[in-house]
């Protein structure tokens, strides 16, 4: 389990922090990010990010439709409730599906490309596919294919990781750093701040950011919505804090960043 991997991660390397983003069912594969330290409090940001994964459909049957025709109507929102054995509250809800793709196709099989809002269950996402379909399906294998900026090119088995933890236990760190990201990869598709290192050193103390603090905003950054989370960062582009546009980058006075998580 995801849980279970995040233990062994935490034993391999020593530190004793450490979350994993998302979970994966015991017989899924693929990616699945763990973070360690300080670096678990930017959990919410790869938990809530889109994913995307690669499934094989089992048919039960001849679609009385054209597959591809039914899979183009599951690329919108969908209505999905939690399965039985769920740790969540069983309540019907909304997930999106951004993009779905027929990669494949033979008989009695199909290999589907998901990319989707977190929280979408694949397994019944196949099953109402085999609904439209008119034959009846369930999901086969399922790979996690990315977890917002990371991919599976970039998968680090735990062999690999204890590997590199008996080098640094040996003095040589650089195997280790090539494997542990800092924190400000996963971060790097959020709009960005950067801060005075004086606002840094308020915002530590759980101070809001205010407008004379701000040294530049990215793009994004500017046209935030108060819902949309933002990151600030120092000169040196080390992550402050998580947090919210409440006002604009071109003042001169008051607050512009409220506080959603101080990350030093």
């Amino acid at each position: 389990s995801a849980h279970q991997v995040s233990a062994w991660v935490s034993d391999i390397t020593g530190v004793s922090k450490a979350a994993h983003a998302g979970t994966l069912d015991p017989k899924v594969t693929g990616v699945l990010p763990i973070m360690l330290a300080s670096a678990t409090r930017i959990a919410p940001v790869l938990v809530d990010s889109a994913k995307t994964y690669i499934a094989i459909l089992e048919l039960h049957g001849d679609p009385l439709t054209p597959l591809d025709t039914v899979i183009s109507q599951f690329e919108t929102v969908v209505f999905q409730k939690p399965p039985k054995k769920s740790a969540v509250s069983r309540q019907l809800r909304t997930r999106e599906v951004y993009d779905l793709c027929l990669l494949d196709r033979n008989a009695d099989q199909a290999l589907l490309s998901i990319s989707c809002e977190s929280g979408t269950y694949i397994r019944k996402l196949c099953h109402d596919i085999g609904l439209a379909a008119g034959c009846g399906a369930h999901m086969g294998e399922l790979r996690r294919v990315s977890t917002s900026c990371f991919d599976d090119s970039e998968l680090v088995s735990t062999a690999q990781l204890t590997d590199a933890a008996v080098w640094r236990d040996e003095a040589k760190t650089e195997h280790l750093e090539r494997i542990i990201d800092p924190a400000e990869i996963a971060l790097a598709p959020l709009p960005g701040v950067t801060i005075a290192p004086s606002a840094a050193e308020s915002v530590a103390t759980g101070a809001p950011v205010y407008a004379p603090g701000v040294m530049t905003a990215d793009k994004d950054a500017q046209t935030a919505g108060q819902t949309d989370l933002l990151v600030c960062y120092t000169p040196s582009g080390t992550a402050v804090c998580l947090g919210r546009r409440v006002g604009s980058f071109d003042s001169d006075r008051g607050e512009v960043v409220q506080l959603e998580r101080v990350l030093i």
